[in-house]
């Protein structure tokens, strides 16, 4: 920027976005001087490189506006996890299903994991009948995004909201004038791979991965 361009020559764009033409960096400066701007070089890499005439410290602070009007619009895809075992008990599925069901209404995924131990891996069917009850159970709200599927001793499944309920939860965020409390934007581990330990909470109204026995 201005005397810290090395060129000897620059491509001149005026302030308007008006093509000047090539003209000698003293030219290009002191046209800036005139103007009370700054010269400013946006291609470098060109031959020669490109410079404009703007207000710098204005463009950087309407260029930081922007960036954060950006990140508050942007929809982060968050994933939550809820755990299960096979032989659940009926009040704790009950009780899995509602935290799944809130996920899903925030507007979150959810990687759904059923468990095995012991001699339980040889009945892989008890799990997968478990995540399509809960898929037929919650359709209204989500669909299954990553169909069941055996990984070691752990059978997932992830389901995802609908695009309508998704749009309403973010609608909601909007309205309450900020994003969701931090607990909420903290995402899962990747489907596949275990939370590392500190990174499961007991399911509650923090919103975050869920983990009981069932048994």
């Amino acid at each position: 920027m201005n005397e810290q361009i090395r060129a000897r020559e620059v491509r001149l764009v005026g302030p308007e976005g008006e093509q000047v033409g090539i003209v000698p960096l003293e030219r290009a400066l002191q046209l800036a001087a005139d103007v009370d701007l700054d010269l400013v070089e946006v291609a470098p890499m060109a031959r020669p490189p490109v410079c404009k005439l703007m207000d710098f410290g204005k463009f950087k602070y309407e260029s930081a506006l922007k960036a954060r009007e950006a990140r508050r619009n942007q929809q982060q895809t968050v994933i939550k996890e809820m755990k299960l075992r096979p032989k659940i008990d009926p009040h704790d599925y009950e009780t899995k299903k509602g935290h799944v069901v809130r996920f899903l209404k925030a507007g979150d995924k959810v990687k759904v994991t059923i468990m095995f131990r012991g001699r339980e891996q040889s009945r892989p069917e008890l799990g997968y009948r478990l995540l399509r009850r809960l898929e037929s159970e919650i359709t209204d709200l989500g669909y299954v995004e990553a169909a069941p599927k055996q990984d070691g001793r752990n059978m997932i499944m992830v389901l995802a909201p609908h695009r309508a309920v998704k749009a309403s939860a973010v609608a909601a965020t909007a309205s309450r004038g900020g994003p969701r409390d931090r607990a909420a934007e903290e995402p899962a581990a990747p489907v596949g791979e275990t939370p590392a330990a500190g990174e499961t909470a007991a399911a509650g109204e923090t919103g975050t991965t869920a983990e009981t026995s069932g048994q």
